[in-house]
Protein backbone atom coordinates (compact mmCIF):
# COMPACT_ATOMS: atom_id res chain seq x y z
CA UNK A 1 0.00 0.00 0.00
CA UNK A 2 2.83 2.33 0.93
CA UNK A 3 4.67 1.46 -2.28
CA UNK A 4 1.55 2.21 -4.34
CA UNK A 5 1.16 5.60 -2.67
CA UNK A 6 4.83 6.44 -3.29
CA UNK A 7 4.46 5.52 -6.96
CA UNK A 8 1.39 7.71 -7.26
CA UNK A 9 3.24 10.57 -5.57
CA UNK A 10 6.14 10.19 -7.99
CA UNK A 11 3.77 10.24 -10.94
CA UNK A 12 2.03 13.30 -9.52
CA UNK A 13 5.36 15.06 -9.01
CA UNK A 14 6.41 14.14 -12.53
CA UNK A 15 3.16 15.53 -13.92
CA UNK A 16 3.55 18.74 -11.94
CA UNK A 17 7.17 19.01 -13.12
CA UNK A 18 6.10 18.56 -16.74
CA UNK A 19 3.30 21.09 -16.38
CA UNK A 20 5.72 23.58 -14.79
CA UNK A 21 8.18 23.03 -17.64
CA UNK A 22 5.44 23.52 -20.22
CA UNK A 23 4.36 26.70 -18.44
CA UNK A 24 7.92 28.05 -18.55
CA UNK A 25 8.18 27.29 -22.28
CA UNK A 26 4.87 29.03 -22.91
CA UNK A 27 5.98 32.01 -20.84
CA UNK A 28 9.15 32.10 -22.95
CA UNK A 29 7.85 31.72 -26.51
CA UNK A 30 4.37 33.24 -26.40
CA UNK A 31 5.72 36.74 -25.64
CA UNK A 32 8.20 36.37 -28.49
CA UNK A 33 5.44 35.40 -30.92
CA UNK A 34 3.40 38.31 -29.59
CA UNK A 35 6.29 40.70 -30.25
CA UNK A 36 6.61 39.37 -33.81
CA UNK A 37 2.90 39.96 -34.37
CA UNK A 38 3.28 43.53 -33.10
CA UNK A 39 6.21 44.12 -35.47
CA UNK A 40 4.27 42.81 -38.49
CA UNK A 41 1.27 44.87 -37.40
CA UNK A 42 3.45 47.99 -37.28
CA UNK A 43 4.91 47.25 -40.72
CA UNK A 44 1.42 46.89 -42.14
CA UNK A 45 0.34 50.07 -40.36
CA UNK A 46 3.30 52.23 -41.40
CA UNK A 47 3.85 50.62 -44.79
CA UNK A 48 0.37 50.75 -46.32
CA UNK A 49 -2.44 53.25 -46.73
CA UNK A 50 -5.30 52.52 -44.34
CA UNK A 51 -9.03 53.10 -44.70
CA UNK A 52 -10.83 54.53 -41.63
CA UNK A 53 -12.21 51.06 -40.81
CA UNK A 54 -8.79 49.44 -41.14
CA UNK A 55 -7.22 52.16 -39.00
CA UNK A 56 -9.83 51.59 -36.28
CA UNK A 57 -9.25 47.83 -36.42
CA UNK A 58 -5.48 48.36 -36.12
CA UNK A 59 -6.00 50.61 -33.08
CA UNK A 60 -7.95 47.80 -31.39
CA UNK A 61 -5.19 45.32 -32.23
CA UNK A 62 -2.57 47.67 -30.77
CA UNK A 63 -4.63 47.99 -27.60
CA UNK A 64 -4.97 44.21 -27.34
CA UNK A 65 -1.31 43.39 -27.98
CA UNK A 66 0.04 46.15 -25.73
CA UNK A 67 -2.33 45.07 -22.96
CA UNK A 68 -1.21 41.44 -23.29
CA UNK A 69 2.44 42.45 -23.14
CA UNK A 70 1.73 44.54 -20.03
CA UNK A 71 0.07 41.54 -18.35
CA UNK A 72 2.90 39.16 -19.37
CA UNK A 73 5.53 41.41 -17.79
CA UNK A 74 3.52 41.63 -14.57
CA UNK A 75 3.11 37.82 -14.49
CA UNK A 76 6.88 37.42 -14.63
CA UNK A 77 7.29 39.40 -11.44
CA UNK A 78 4.40 37.63 -9.68
CA UNK A 79 5.64 34.13 -10.62
CA UNK A 80 8.68 32.38 -9.16
CA UNK A 81 10.63 32.95 -12.39
CA UNK A 82 11.29 36.61 -11.59
CA UNK A 83 13.68 38.54 -13.92
CA UNK A 84 17.09 39.58 -12.67
CA UNK A 85 17.57 42.89 -10.88
CA UNK A 86 19.39 44.48 -13.83
CA UNK A 87 16.21 44.14 -15.94
CA UNK A 88 13.89 45.87 -13.49
CA UNK A 89 14.65 49.42 -14.62
CA UNK A 90 14.08 48.54 -18.30
CA UNK A 91 10.81 46.76 -17.48
CA UNK A 92 9.63 49.72 -15.41
CA UNK A 93 10.27 52.12 -18.30
CA UNK A 94 8.60 49.69 -20.72
CA UNK A 95 5.50 49.31 -18.52
CA UNK A 96 5.12 53.09 -18.23
CA UNK A 97 5.63 53.49 -21.99
CA UNK A 98 3.02 50.83 -22.72
CA UNK A 99 0.55 52.62 -20.42
CA UNK A 100 1.18 55.92 -22.21
CA UNK A 101 0.78 54.20 -25.61
CA UNK A 102 -2.47 52.54 -24.54
CA UNK A 103 -3.76 55.85 -23.18
CA UNK A 104 -2.88 57.68 -26.41
CA UNK A 105 -4.56 55.03 -28.58
CA UNK A 106 -7.65 55.04 -26.38
CA UNK A 107 -7.90 58.83 -26.69
CA UNK A 108 -7.08 59.66 -23.07
CA UNK A 109 -4.79 62.50 -22.06
CA UNK A 110 -1.12 61.48 -22.12
CA UNK A 111 1.49 63.19 -19.90
CA UNK A 112 4.07 63.07 -22.71
CA UNK A 113 3.52 64.48 -26.23
CA UNK A 114 5.89 61.76 -27.51
CA UNK A 115 2.94 59.34 -27.66
CA UNK A 116 0.67 61.70 -29.56
CA UNK A 117 2.26 60.49 -32.81
CA UNK A 118 3.43 57.24 -34.38
CA UNK A 119 7.02 57.69 -33.14
CA UNK A 120 5.99 56.80 -29.59
CA UNK A 121 4.25 53.61 -30.75
CA UNK A 122 7.29 52.65 -32.83
CA UNK A 123 9.57 53.17 -29.83
CA UNK A 124 7.38 50.92 -27.65
CA UNK A 125 7.29 48.25 -30.37
CA UNK A 126 11.10 48.23 -30.66
CA UNK A 127 11.43 47.95 -26.87
CA UNK A 128 8.95 45.07 -26.77
CA UNK A 129 10.75 43.20 -29.56
CA UNK A 130 14.15 43.40 -27.89
CA UNK A 131 12.57 42.56 -24.52
CA UNK A 132 10.93 39.41 -25.83
CA UNK A 133 13.61 38.25 -28.26
CA UNK A 134 14.31 34.55 -27.81
CA UNK A 135 17.93 33.56 -28.52
CA UNK A 136 18.48 30.81 -31.06
CA UNK A 137 20.76 28.18 -29.59
CA UNK A 138 23.80 27.61 -31.75
CA UNK A 139 24.39 23.91 -32.49
CA UNK A 140 27.81 23.06 -33.85
CA UNK A 141 26.52 19.82 -35.41
CA UNK A 142 24.01 21.76 -37.54
CA UNK A 143 25.69 25.06 -38.42
CA UNK A 144 29.24 26.34 -38.02
CA UNK A 145 30.00 29.97 -36.99
CA UNK A 146 30.67 31.04 -40.58
CA UNK A 147 27.28 29.74 -41.70
CA UNK A 148 25.55 31.48 -38.77
CA UNK A 149 27.29 34.73 -39.75
CA UNK A 150 26.24 34.40 -43.40
CA UNK A 151 22.64 33.47 -42.60
CA UNK A 152 22.24 36.44 -40.24
CA UNK A 153 23.23 38.84 -43.04
CA UNK A 154 21.04 37.10 -45.61
CA UNK A 155 17.98 37.23 -43.35
CA UNK A 156 18.58 40.91 -42.62
CA UNK A 157 19.03 41.69 -46.33
CA UNK A 158 15.78 40.00 -47.37
CA UNK A 159 13.89 41.50 -44.43
CA UNK A 160 15.15 44.92 -45.49
CA UNK A 161 14.12 44.24 -49.09
CA UNK A 162 10.58 43.43 -47.94
CA UNK A 163 10.34 46.62 -45.87
CA UNK A 164 11.70 48.84 -48.66
CA UNK A 165 9.07 47.45 -51.05
CA UNK A 166 6.23 48.59 -48.83
CA UNK A 167 4.15 51.36 -50.48
CA UNK A 168 4.96 53.97 -47.82
CA UNK A 169 8.72 53.31 -48.03
CA UNK A 170 9.02 55.02 -51.42
CA UNK A 171 7.26 57.87 -53.15
CA UNK A 172 6.58 56.04 -56.41
CA UNK A 173 7.28 52.35 -55.80
CA UNK A 174 10.44 50.32 -56.30
CA UNK A 175 11.26 47.10 -58.13
CA UNK A 176 12.42 43.99 -56.28
CA UNK A 177 15.92 44.11 -57.76
CA UNK A 178 16.39 47.77 -56.78
CA UNK A 179 15.03 47.13 -53.28
CA UNK A 180 17.35 44.12 -52.94
CA UNK A 181 20.31 46.17 -54.18
CA UNK A 182 19.57 49.01 -51.74
CA UNK A 183 19.03 46.63 -48.82
CA UNK A 184 22.26 44.76 -49.58
CA UNK A 185 24.18 48.01 -49.92
CA UNK A 186 22.82 49.21 -46.56
CA UNK A 187 23.34 45.95 -44.65
CA UNK A 188 26.82 45.50 -46.12
CA UNK A 189 27.49 49.21 -45.36
CA UNK A 190 28.56 49.81 -48.95
CA UNK A 191 26.75 52.95 -50.08
CA UNK A 192 26.26 52.15 -53.78
CA UNK A 193 22.79 53.31 -54.80
CA UNK A 194 20.60 52.71 -57.83
CA UNK A 195 17.95 55.21 -56.65
CA UNK A 196 18.49 58.49 -54.82
CA UNK A 197 18.03 57.92 -51.08
CA UNK A 198 16.93 61.47 -50.29
CA UNK A 199 14.28 61.93 -52.99
CA UNK A 200 13.17 58.39 -53.80
CA UNK A 201 12.48 57.12 -50.27
CA UNK A 202 10.07 58.59 -47.75
CA UNK A 203 11.06 59.26 -44.13
CA UNK A 204 9.82 55.76 -43.32
CA UNK A 205 12.01 54.31 -46.10
CA UNK A 206 15.03 56.37 -45.07
CA UNK A 207 14.57 55.24 -41.47
CA UNK A 208 14.47 51.64 -42.65
CA UNK A 209 17.73 52.19 -44.56
CA UNK A 210 19.26 53.75 -41.45
CA UNK A 211 18.28 50.78 -39.28
CA UNK A 212 19.73 48.38 -41.85
CA UNK A 213 22.99 50.35 -41.82
CA UNK A 214 23.17 50.22 -38.02
CA UNK A 215 22.37 46.52 -37.77
CA UNK A 216 24.65 45.64 -40.68
CA UNK A 217 27.52 47.82 -39.51
CA UNK A 218 27.77 46.30 -36.04
CA UNK A 219 26.18 42.96 -36.90
CA UNK A 220 22.68 41.74 -36.15
CA UNK A 221 24.11 38.95 -33.99
CA UNK A 222 25.83 41.54 -31.80
CA UNK A 223 22.50 43.20 -31.03
CA UNK A 224 20.41 40.09 -30.58
CA UNK A 225 23.05 38.19 -28.59
CA UNK A 226 23.58 40.95 -26.07
CA UNK A 227 19.91 41.78 -25.54
CA UNK A 228 18.93 38.11 -25.23
CA UNK A 229 21.71 37.64 -22.66
CA UNK A 230 20.72 40.83 -20.84
CA UNK A 231 17.10 39.78 -20.43
CA UNK A 232 17.56 36.01 -19.94
CA UNK A 233 20.75 36.20 -17.88
CA UNK A 234 22.48 33.28 -19.58
CA UNK A 235 23.72 31.70 -22.79
CA UNK A 236 24.92 28.30 -23.90
CA UNK A 237 28.63 27.55 -24.09
CA UNK A 238 28.47 27.15 -27.88
CA UNK A 239 26.73 30.51 -28.24
CA UNK A 240 29.52 32.09 -26.22
CA UNK A 241 32.13 30.47 -28.48
CA UNK A 242 30.38 31.90 -31.54
CA UNK A 243 30.23 35.40 -30.08
CA UNK A 244 33.85 35.16 -28.92
CA UNK A 245 35.01 34.70 -32.52
CA UNK A 246 32.88 37.60 -33.71
CA UNK A 247 33.99 40.05 -31.01
CA UNK A 248 37.69 39.09 -31.01
CA UNK A 249 37.53 38.49 -27.24
CA UNK A 250 40.56 36.89 -25.60
CA UNK A 251 38.54 35.02 -22.98
CA UNK A 252 35.16 33.35 -23.30
CA UNK A 253 34.10 34.92 -20.00
CA UNK A 254 34.51 38.38 -21.55
CA UNK A 255 32.27 37.95 -24.60
CA UNK A 256 29.16 39.66 -23.23
CA UNK A 257 31.27 42.35 -21.64
CA UNK A 258 32.75 42.96 -25.10
CA UNK A 259 29.27 43.10 -26.63
CA UNK A 260 28.21 45.69 -24.08
CA UNK A 261 31.33 47.76 -24.76
CA UNK A 262 30.73 47.57 -28.53
CA UNK A 263 27.14 48.78 -28.21
CA UNK A 264 27.97 51.45 -25.63
CA UNK A 265 30.92 52.78 -27.62
CA UNK A 266 28.92 52.75 -30.86
CA UNK A 267 25.98 54.70 -29.48
CA UNK A 268 28.29 57.08 -27.60
CA UNK A 269 30.40 57.94 -30.66
CA UNK A 270 27.36 58.17 -32.94
CA UNK A 271 25.55 60.36 -30.40
CA UNK A 272 28.48 62.76 -30.06
CA UNK A 273 28.89 62.77 -33.83
CA UNK A 274 25.20 63.60 -34.35
CA UNK A 275 25.41 66.53 -31.91
CA UNK A 276 28.54 67.89 -33.61
CA UNK A 277 26.99 67.52 -37.07
CA UNK A 278 23.83 69.29 -35.85
CA UNK A 279 25.80 72.37 -34.81
CA UNK A 280 28.06 72.29 -37.88
CA UNK A 281 25.25 72.99 -40.36
CA UNK A 282 23.27 76.20 -40.76
CA UNK A 283 19.51 76.31 -40.30
CA UNK A 284 19.20 77.61 -43.87
CA UNK A 285 20.53 74.30 -45.22
CA UNK A 286 17.54 72.31 -43.93
CA UNK A 287 13.82 73.00 -43.86
CA UNK A 288 13.08 72.39 -40.16
CA UNK A 289 14.61 71.40 -36.83
CA UNK A 290 13.23 67.85 -37.13
CA UNK A 291 14.86 67.46 -40.54
CA UNK A 292 18.10 68.85 -39.13
CA UNK A 293 18.02 66.28 -36.31
CA UNK A 294 17.27 63.44 -38.74
CA UNK A 295 20.07 64.62 -41.07
CA UNK A 296 22.53 64.67 -38.16
CA UNK A 297 21.58 61.23 -36.84
CA UNK A 298 21.50 59.68 -40.32
CA UNK A 299 24.97 60.93 -41.28
CA UNK A 300 26.47 60.16 -37.87
CA UNK A 301 25.37 56.51 -38.10
CA UNK A 302 26.24 56.28 -41.79
CA UNK A 303 29.66 57.78 -41.06
CA UNK A 304 30.61 55.60 -38.10
CA UNK A 305 29.34 52.47 -39.87
CA UNK A 306 31.35 53.46 -42.97
CA UNK A 307 28.20 53.20 -45.08
CA UNK A 308 28.46 56.38 -47.15
CA UNK A 309 24.68 56.75 -47.53
CA UNK A 310 23.40 60.32 -47.55
CA UNK A 311 19.99 61.94 -47.72
CA UNK A 312 21.47 64.55 -50.10
CA UNK A 313 21.02 63.97 -53.84
CA UNK A 314 24.67 64.68 -54.62
CA UNK A 315 25.96 63.28 -51.33
CA UNK A 316 28.24 65.84 -49.61
CA UNK A 317 29.07 67.26 -53.04
CA UNK A 318 25.82 69.22 -52.64
CA UNK A 319 26.47 72.94 -53.18
CA UNK A 320 25.37 73.75 -49.61
CA UNK A 321 27.76 71.23 -48.04
CA UNK A 322 30.83 70.76 -50.24
CA UNK A 323 32.60 73.73 -48.61
CA UNK A 324 31.49 72.89 -45.07
CA UNK A 325 34.93 71.80 -43.89
CA UNK A 326 33.91 71.37 -40.25
CA UNK A 327 31.24 68.86 -41.28
CA UNK A 328 33.79 67.01 -43.41
CA UNK A 329 36.25 66.76 -40.51
CA UNK A 330 33.51 65.44 -38.20
CA UNK A 331 32.43 62.76 -40.66
CA UNK A 332 36.07 61.88 -41.38
CA UNK A 333 36.64 61.36 -37.65
CA UNK A 334 33.57 59.14 -37.44
CA UNK A 335 34.57 56.95 -40.36
CA UNK A 336 38.15 56.60 -39.08
CA UNK A 337 36.91 55.60 -35.60
CA UNK A 338 34.45 53.12 -37.10
CA UNK A 339 36.96 51.69 -39.55
CA UNK A 340 39.90 51.34 -37.17
CA UNK A 341 38.15 48.52 -35.32
CA UNK A 342 36.66 47.94 -31.89
CA UNK A 343 39.66 45.93 -30.59
CA UNK A 344 41.88 48.97 -31.28
CA UNK A 345 39.44 51.36 -29.59
CA UNK A 346 39.23 49.06 -26.55
CA UNK A 347 43.01 48.82 -26.38
CA UNK A 348 43.33 52.61 -26.52
CA UNK A 349 40.73 53.03 -23.77
CA UNK A 350 42.70 50.55 -21.67
CA UNK A 351 45.89 52.55 -22.27
CA UNK A 352 44.21 55.87 -21.39
CA UNK A 353 42.81 54.31 -18.21
CA UNK A 354 46.31 53.06 -17.33
CA UNK A 355 47.82 56.54 -17.79
CA UNK A 356 45.01 58.21 -15.84
CA UNK A 357 45.28 55.84 -12.88
CA UNK A 358 49.06 56.22 -12.80
CA UNK A 359 48.99 60.02 -12.80
CA UNK A 360 45.99 60.61 -10.52
CA UNK A 361 45.82 57.77 -8.01
CA UNK A 362 49.41 56.55 -7.72
CA UNK A 363 52.37 58.45 -6.33
CA UNK A 364 54.74 55.89 -7.79
CA UNK A 365 53.67 54.96 -11.34
CA UNK A 366 53.43 51.24 -12.09
CA UNK A 367 54.98 50.14 -15.37
CA UNK A 368 52.83 47.72 -17.36
CA UNK A 369 54.53 46.40 -20.49
CA UNK A 370 52.56 46.03 -23.71
CA UNK A 371 49.45 47.90 -22.67
CA UNK A 372 49.33 48.83 -26.37
CA UNK A 373 49.42 45.41 -28.05
CA UNK A 374 51.10 44.48 -31.31
CA UNK A 375 47.83 44.45 -33.26
CA UNK A 376 47.09 48.04 -32.27
CA UNK A 377 50.59 49.19 -33.19
CA UNK A 378 50.41 47.64 -36.66
CA UNK A 379 46.91 48.92 -37.41
CA UNK A 380 47.51 52.47 -36.18
CA UNK A 381 50.84 52.84 -38.00
CA UNK A 382 49.43 51.43 -41.24
CA UNK A 383 46.28 53.56 -41.02
CA UNK A 384 48.29 56.73 -40.39
CA UNK A 385 50.67 56.03 -43.26
CA UNK A 386 47.82 55.32 -45.68
CA UNK A 387 46.00 58.53 -44.68
CA UNK A 388 49.14 60.65 -45.04
CA UNK A 389 50.19 58.95 -48.29
CA UNK A 390 46.70 59.21 -49.78
CA UNK A 391 46.27 62.87 -48.80
CA UNK A 392 49.66 63.98 -50.16
CA UNK A 393 49.33 62.09 -53.46
CA UNK A 394 45.72 63.23 -53.96
CA UNK A 395 46.74 66.84 -53.22
CA UNK A 396 49.60 66.70 -55.73
CA UNK A 397 47.72 64.91 -58.52
CA UNK A 398 44.55 67.00 -58.30
CA UNK A 399 45.97 70.39 -57.26
CA UNK A 400 45.21 72.00 -60.61
CA UNK A 401 42.29 69.72 -61.48
CA UNK A 402 39.51 68.79 -59.04
CA UNK A 403 41.01 70.94 -56.25
CA UNK A 404 41.35 73.97 -58.51
CA UNK A 405 38.14 75.54 -57.18
CA UNK A 406 39.25 75.28 -53.54
CA UNK A 407 41.49 77.67 -51.63
CA UNK A 408 44.26 77.20 -49.06
CA UNK A 409 43.10 75.00 -46.20
CA UNK A 410 40.11 73.92 -48.30
CA UNK A 411 42.43 72.04 -50.68
CA UNK A 412 44.09 70.20 -47.80
CA UNK A 413 40.83 69.24 -46.04
CA UNK A 414 39.21 68.14 -49.31
CA UNK A 415 42.28 66.07 -50.19
CA UNK A 416 42.28 64.55 -46.69
CA UNK A 417 38.55 63.77 -46.87
CA UNK A 418 38.88 62.30 -50.38
CA UNK A 419 41.79 60.11 -49.21
CA UNK A 420 39.87 58.97 -46.12
CA UNK A 421 36.53 58.14 -47.69
CA UNK A 422 37.88 55.37 -50.01
CA UNK A 423 38.74 53.50 -46.80
CA UNK A 424 35.21 51.98 -47.22
CA UNK A 425 33.21 55.11 -46.28
CA UNK A 426 31.77 56.18 -49.65
CA UNK A 427 31.05 59.86 -48.95
CA UNK A 428 32.20 62.34 -51.56
CA UNK A 429 32.69 66.10 -51.66
CA UNK A 430 34.01 65.98 -55.24
CA UNK A 431 32.90 64.39 -58.49
CA UNK A 432 35.00 61.21 -58.67
CA UNK A 433 34.17 60.82 -62.36
CA UNK A 434 36.32 63.89 -63.08
CA UNK A 435 39.45 62.54 -61.39
CA UNK A 436 42.58 61.93 -63.41
CA UNK A 437 43.54 58.33 -64.14
CA UNK A 438 46.53 58.23 -61.70
CA UNK A 439 44.24 59.47 -58.92
CA UNK A 440 41.62 56.84 -59.80
CA UNK A 441 44.31 54.17 -59.46
CA UNK A 442 45.23 55.60 -56.04
CA UNK A 443 41.59 55.49 -54.96
CA UNK A 444 41.27 51.90 -56.21
CA UNK A 445 44.28 50.93 -54.09
CA UNK A 446 42.87 52.66 -50.98
CA UNK A 447 39.48 51.02 -51.53
CA UNK A 448 41.09 47.61 -51.95
CA UNK A 449 42.99 47.93 -48.66
CA UNK A 450 39.96 49.26 -46.81
CA UNK A 451 39.57 49.49 -43.05
CA UNK A 452 40.95 47.46 -40.13
CA UNK A 453 39.91 44.11 -38.60
CA UNK A 454 37.03 44.25 -36.14
CA UNK A 455 35.71 47.53 -37.56
CA UNK A 456 32.68 48.50 -39.62
CA UNK A 457 34.56 48.73 -42.93
CA UNK A 458 35.56 46.24 -45.61
CA UNK A 459 38.57 45.60 -47.84
CA UNK A 460 41.47 43.24 -47.27
CA UNK A 461 42.26 45.23 -44.05
CA UNK A 462 45.25 47.31 -43.03
CA UNK A 463 46.89 44.50 -41.05
CA UNK A 464 46.81 42.25 -44.13
CA UNK A 465 48.68 44.88 -46.16
CA UNK A 466 51.20 45.47 -43.37
CA UNK A 467 51.93 41.75 -42.85
CA UNK A 468 52.33 41.09 -46.58
CA UNK A 469 54.77 44.02 -46.96
CA UNK A 470 56.81 42.99 -43.92
CA UNK A 471 56.91 39.39 -45.12
CA UNK A 472 58.12 40.43 -48.59
CA UNK A 473 60.89 42.56 -47.07
CA UNK A 474 61.91 39.71 -44.75
CA UNK A 475 62.08 37.23 -47.64
CA UNK A 476 64.29 39.66 -49.58
CA UNK A 477 66.55 39.96 -46.54
CA UNK A 478 66.74 36.18 -46.11
CA UNK A 479 64.74 36.05 -42.84
CA UNK A 480 62.30 33.21 -42.23
CA UNK A 481 60.03 35.00 -39.75
CA UNK A 482 58.43 38.41 -39.21
CA UNK A 483 59.52 40.40 -36.14
CA UNK A 484 57.87 43.69 -35.16
CA UNK A 485 58.62 45.73 -32.05
CA UNK A 486 59.87 42.76 -30.07
CA UNK A 487 57.14 40.37 -31.13
CA UNK A 488 56.96 37.63 -33.76
CA UNK A 489 53.99 37.51 -36.15
CA UNK A 490 52.51 34.01 -36.20
CA UNK A 491 52.70 31.90 -39.35
CA UNK A 492 48.92 31.49 -39.30
CA UNK A 493 48.46 35.28 -39.57
CA UNK A 494 50.83 35.41 -42.56
CA UNK A 495 49.00 32.58 -44.35
CA UNK A 496 45.65 34.21 -43.65
CA UNK A 497 46.89 37.55 -45.00
CA UNK A 498 48.03 36.06 -48.32
CA UNK A 499 44.82 34.05 -48.67
CA UNK A 500 42.80 37.26 -48.15
CA UNK A 501 44.81 39.01 -50.88
CA UNK A 502 44.43 36.13 -53.34
CA UNK A 503 40.71 35.64 -52.68
CA UNK A 504 39.97 39.37 -52.90
CA UNK A 505 41.69 39.68 -56.28
CA UNK A 506 39.87 36.57 -57.47
CA UNK A 507 36.47 37.90 -56.38
CA UNK A 508 37.07 41.33 -57.92
CA UNK A 509 38.39 39.82 -61.16
CA UNK A 510 35.41 37.49 -61.54
CA UNK A 511 33.02 40.34 -60.75
CA UNK A 512 34.61 42.59 -63.40
CA UNK A 513 34.51 39.75 -65.96
CA UNK A 514 30.85 38.99 -65.24
CA UNK A 515 29.73 42.64 -65.48
CA UNK A 516 31.66 43.10 -68.73
CA UNK A 517 30.00 39.99 -70.18
CA UNK A 518 26.59 41.42 -69.27
CA UNK A 519 27.31 44.99 -70.40
CA UNK A 520 30.30 45.30 -72.70
CA UNK A 521 29.26 48.88 -73.55
CA UNK A 522 30.40 50.13 -70.13
CA UNK A 523 33.83 51.71 -69.69
CA UNK A 524 36.22 49.05 -68.33
CA UNK A 525 37.89 51.54 -65.97
CA UNK A 526 34.52 52.45 -64.47
CA UNK A 527 33.57 48.76 -64.13
CA UNK A 528 36.81 47.91 -62.32
CA UNK A 529 36.29 50.89 -60.02
CA UNK A 530 32.69 49.84 -59.35
CA UNK A 531 33.57 46.22 -58.56
CA UNK A 532 36.41 47.16 -56.20
CA UNK A 533 34.05 49.61 -54.52
CA UNK A 534 31.41 46.89 -54.14
CA UNK A 535 33.79 44.22 -52.85
CA UNK A 536 35.45 46.57 -50.35
CA UNK A 537 32.02 47.95 -49.33
CA UNK A 538 33.06 51.51 -50.18
CA UNK A 539 30.19 52.97 -52.19
CA UNK A 540 32.15 55.28 -54.48
CA UNK A 541 31.34 55.20 -58.18
CA UNK A 542 32.35 56.79 -61.46
CA UNK A 543 28.68 57.20 -62.30
CA UNK A 544 27.63 53.85 -63.79
CA UNK A 545 25.61 52.36 -60.89
CA UNK A 546 22.26 53.63 -62.17
CA UNK A 547 23.11 52.36 -65.69
CA UNK A 548 23.54 48.74 -64.60
CA UNK A 549 21.16 46.12 -65.96
CA UNK A 550 19.41 43.62 -63.68
CA UNK A 551 22.09 40.97 -64.21
CA UNK A 552 24.91 43.41 -63.40
CA UNK A 553 23.05 44.54 -60.28
CA UNK A 554 22.78 40.94 -59.11
CA UNK A 555 26.50 40.47 -59.68
CA UNK A 556 27.30 43.54 -57.58
CA UNK A 557 24.82 42.40 -54.91
CA UNK A 558 26.73 39.15 -54.60
CA UNK A 559 30.04 41.03 -54.67
CA UNK A 560 28.92 43.34 -51.84
CA UNK A 561 27.75 40.38 -49.78
CA UNK A 562 30.96 38.42 -50.29
CA UNK A 563 33.03 41.52 -49.59
CA UNK A 564 31.21 42.20 -46.32
CA UNK A 565 31.53 38.70 -44.88
CA UNK A 566 34.82 37.96 -46.79
CA UNK A 567 35.28 35.18 -49.32
CA UNK A 568 37.38 33.27 -46.78
CA UNK A 569 34.33 33.09 -44.51
CA UNK A 570 32.30 31.69 -47.41
CA UNK A 571 34.90 28.96 -47.97
CA UNK A 572 35.00 28.15 -44.26
CA UNK A 573 31.21 27.94 -44.25
CA UNK A 574 31.03 25.30 -46.99
CA UNK A 575 34.32 23.40 -46.84
CA UNK A 576 34.68 20.54 -44.40
CA UNK A 577 37.04 21.48 -41.59
CA UNK A 578 40.11 19.24 -41.27
CA UNK A 579 41.26 17.78 -38.00
CA UNK A 580 44.57 18.68 -36.41
CA UNK A 581 47.14 16.15 -37.60
CA UNK A 582 49.60 14.68 -35.08
CA UNK A 583 52.17 14.04 -37.76
CA UNK A 584 53.94 15.99 -40.52
CA UNK A 585 55.15 14.89 -43.94
CA UNK A 586 58.74 15.53 -45.03
CA UNK A 587 59.07 19.08 -46.39
CA UNK A 588 60.37 19.92 -49.85
CA UNK A 589 61.07 23.29 -51.48
CA UNK A 590 59.04 24.36 -54.52
CA UNK A 591 60.51 26.69 -57.15
CA UNK A 592 58.77 30.07 -56.89
CA UNK A 593 61.16 32.64 -58.35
Amino acid sequence: MVEANSKENKKENRRSGISLSVFKHILKFVPFLLSLMIVFLALFDFGFDQTPKQDLFLRHLYLTFFSLEFIIILIRYISNNRPETKVWAFDAVLLISILFAISAIAGWRVPSSLFDNSFGDALVIVMIFFREFVPIDYKRKVLNPAQIFMISFLLLIFAGTFVLMLPHATKSGISFIDALFTSTSAVCVTGLIVVDTGTYFTIFGQTAVLILIQLGGIGIITFTSYFSYFFTGGASYENQLLIQKMTYSDKITEVFGSLFKILLLTFLIEGIGAVLIYFSINDTMVASISEKIFFSVFHAISGFCNAGFSTLTDNLYDTNFRFNYLLQLIITSLLILGGIGFPILFNFSKYIKHLFVNKVFRKTPIHRPWVININTRIVVVTTALLLIFGTVVFYIFEYNSVLDGYTGIGKIITAFFSASTPRTAGFNTIDFATLQTPTILLVCFLMWVGASPGGTGGGIKTSTLAISIMNSINIARGKDRIDFRGREISGAAVRRAYSQIFLSLTAIGLSVLAVELCQDDLDLKAVIFECISAFSTVGLSLGITAKLCAASKLILIFTMFVGRISLLTVLVAFLKQGKAEKFRFPSEDILIN
